[in-house]
C-alpha cells in the first residue's frame, strides 16, 4: 500500500497538461487515501465498484459504523465528477482546469482522511478539526472550554 506521505506528494506532482492520465493518476491517489481508511477500521479494501467507481465503494464501506465519515461523500462524488468530465471530453478547453480542480478535492479528501486517521478520538474531527489546527496546544484548549 502507498504510504500517506507518497499520496500527499502524489496528488501534487500529478502533471494537469496530461488530462485524462492526470485525471486516471488523481482519482488512484483518492483510492489510495480510502484505501488506508478502511484498512485501519481492521478490513480489507474492496475491489466492488459503486456507479461504476471504486472510490464510491471505498467510501461506502469506510462510512459503515463511522456516521462522520459521510461528510465525504460529496467530496468522493465530485472526485467522480471532474473524473468524468476530463475523461469524456479531453480535447475541452477546460481540460487544465478541470484536472486542477480535481486536484483540489483530492486535497480535501486527503487532508480529510489523513487528519481522521490522525486524531485518536475520532468522533471529535470535521473538515476544520480543532485538534490538527491547534497542534499542541490542543489539550489547554480542551481544558479551557471544559
Amino acid at each position: 500500500m502507498m504510504s500517506l506521505d507518497d499520496i500527499e506528494q502524489g496528488i501534487e506532482l500529478v502533471d494537469a497538461s496530461t488530462g485524462p492520465a492526470a485525471a486516471e493518476a488523481l482519482l488512484e491517489f483518492s483510492e489510495a487515501v480510502l484505501e488506508h481508511w478502511v484498512t485501519a477500521k481492521g478490513e480489507a479494501p474492496t475491489d466492488d465498484r459503486r456507479e461504476g467507481f471504486r472510490l464510491l465503494a471505498l467510501h461506502r464501506q469506510g462510512a459503515k459504523g463511522d456516521p462522520s465519515f459521510n461528510a465525504c461523500r460529496e467530496t468522493c462524488r465530485e472526485i467522480a465528477y471532474h473524473y468524468n468530465l476530463v475523461t469524456m471530453q479531453p480535447d475541452a478547453a477546460e481540460t487544465t482546469n478541470r484536472v486542477e480542480m480535481m486536484r483540489l478535492v483530492c486535497s480535501h479528501l486527503y487532508l480529510f482522511i489523513s487528519g481522521k486517521l490522525q486524531v485518536a478520538g475520532l468522533g471529535e474531527f470535521c473538515c476544520s478539526s480543532k485538534p490538527i489546527r491547534l497542534g499542541d496546544d490542543y489539550e489547554q484548549h480542551r481544558l479551557k472550554e471544559a
